[in-house]
């Protein structure tokens, strides 16, 4: 499994960096590079993949699916996404979609339409800035050749809201609440980091994972099951060096987290019912061919017409095999 975050305060280029302008070609961002990329590896590989993909937005801690519904006008339109349990401890998002992406082509039309209903507000620190957190999950699957053994994974691409500061901003009404709730949001996720920072150190420190549906999500990236890189997006005018300061404090933690990646595999029923089928067959047509059946119908006698066939090939592979030599 693999993450990939952007923090940094608002304005500073997490959004650019994460799905890129609309604009230039150049311009693409981590999303669509790392979409053409794994297709790329696809076409290489001899294995059979399968990619699924998903887009989670987090709004006041909030989920929603946005891939579910291109007609929808408003956040309220879109799917509410449910956070459950189980009994070992894991987390589900219910009622997100899957979405299967054949190709790159599939992949991108996925992402434009998440990115058509996303939460986007003017600020005074940025024109367009994102209200929400936002999780592009791609889910592979590959099997390779004549192998039962399934290997999954998952890369969540995050893009998070920025923090802000409201004494600076001076946001008021509808800006206000939702700069609160990111800023509380990112300070769950900080909280978070801290613990796991401790952890690494040694010390026995609880986790506060429920505390937020964003650190619950990213559960496994984050010292969990998970390979993870963040990426720190700091604004360089001399009014945000204090902001830019905090960002390196919080990346040098994240930093010396220690996550346990590993390869997810699994035996997929249905390939190994083919696979022991195909073998049965097999061995049904070995012992056919020891008991000396005919298309296996029971075994009945060699005629006189097949012993006299039989012999004469005998007879031709001793004579060529003889040595002239030996009595």
């Amino acid at each position: 499994n693999g993450t990939i975050f952007a923090y940094g305060q608002t304005g500073s280029g997490k959004t650019f960096t994460i799905t890129g302008g609309a604009q230039r070609y150049e311009d693409r961002g981590l999303i669509p590079r790392t979409l053409a990329y794994m297709f790329q590896c696809f076409r290489k590989s001899d294995a059979q993949y399968k990619m699924f993909i998903s887009y989670l937005e987090i709004y006041q801690d909030q989920g929603y699916d946005l891939l579910r519904e291109d007609s929808a006008t408003k956040l309220e339109d879109l799917p509410k996404v449910n956070l459950r349990e189980d009994e070992d401890g894991h987390f589900h998002l219910r009622n997100l979609s899957v979405n299967t992406a054949g190709g790159e082509e599939d992949a991108l039309n996925l992402l434009f339409l998440g990115d058509t209903n996303r939460v986007v507000a003017e600020t005074p620190m940025n024109d367009a800035s994102t209200r929400s957190h936002c999780m592009f999950i791609i889910w592979v699957e590959s099997t390779p050749p004549g192998s039962d053994v399934v290997r999954r994974s998952k890369l969540h691409l995050v893009d998070l809201a920025g923090s802000e500061r409201v004494g600076q901003t001076g946001v008021e009404g509808k800006l206000l609440k939702e700069a609160k709730a990111i800023n509380l949001s990112l300070h769950f996720l900080e909280r978070v980091i801290v613990a796991l920072h401790a952890r690494s150190k040694g010390e026995h420190r609880h986790v506060p994972y429920r505390d937020s549906m964003m650190t619950s999500v990213l559960r496994d990236s984050l010292g969990g099951n998970c390979k993870t890189t963040m990426i720190a997006c700091m604004a360089t005018e001399l009014a945000n060096i204090p902001e830019s300061i905090s960002t390196c404090r919080f990346a040098q933690r994240v930093a010396q987290i220690q996550n346990n990646a590993k390869i997810n595999e699994e035996l997929d029923p249905s390939l190994l019912i083919a696979r022991l089928k195909r073998e049965v067959s097999e061995l049904k047509q070995e012992l056919s061919v020891a008991k000396g059946d005919k298309e296996g119908d029971g075994g009945d006698e060699l005629s006189a017409e097949d012993l006299d066939q039989c012999r004469a090939l005998v007879l031709q592979f001793v004579s060529k095999t003889a040595n002239p030599k030996e009595p």
